[in-house]
C-alpha cells in the first residue's frame, strides 16, 4: 500500500518521520474522491515520502483537534513540524511544486524561525 491510515494512535509517531504528506477526507467527499488518484500517483513518484490518509468520519477527534472544517485538506509536516495546510485538492503540478519547495527547505533555518516565534509568543504573554 502506498498510503498510510493515520489514527490517532499513530499520528505523533508517523509525522516525524522525515517528509510526511497527509490527506484529510471522507468516503462521501467528491473532492476527496477526485483527488485520491493525485495523492497516490505522488506517493508513487515520491517512495521516500510518507503520504498518509485521514478518514474524517473514523478519526472525528483527530479532525477536531487539528480544526479540519473542509475536505480534501492537504497537509504537509517535515521532521514533525507543520509547513503546509491548505483546504482543497491541488492538481498534480501544484502538489509536484509543493513536494519540491519542502524538500528544498534549510530545516535547521525553519527550526530556528519556529524557535523564535515561540520565545516570541513566551514573552508576548
Amino acid at each position: 500500500m502506498l498510503t498510510v491510515e493515520l489514527t490517532e494512535k499513530n499520528f505523533e509517531a508517523t509525522i516525524g518521520q522525515g517528509i510526511v504528506l497527509i490527506d484529510w477526507w471522507a468516503e462521501w467527499c467528491g473532492p476527496c474522491r477526485a483527488f485520491a488518484p493525485v495523492f497516490e500517483g505522488a506517493a508513487e513518484r515520491n517512495p521516500d515520502i510518507v503520504f498518509a490518509k485521514v478518514d474524517t468520519e473514523a478519526q472525528p477527534g483527530l479532525a477536531g483537534g487539528f480544526g479540519i472544517a473542509a475536505i480534501p485538506t492537504l497537509m504537509v509536516f517535515r521532521d514533525g513540524i507543520l509547513l503546509f495546510q491548505r483546504a482543497g485538492a491541488l492538481p498534480r503540478a501544484g502538489l509536484d511544486d509543493l513536494i519540491a519547495h519542502v524538500r528544498a527547505l534549510d530545516m535547521d533555518e525553519v527550526r530556528r524561525r519556529v524557535a523564535a516565534a515561540e520565545a516570541q509568543s513566551e514573552t508576548s504573554e
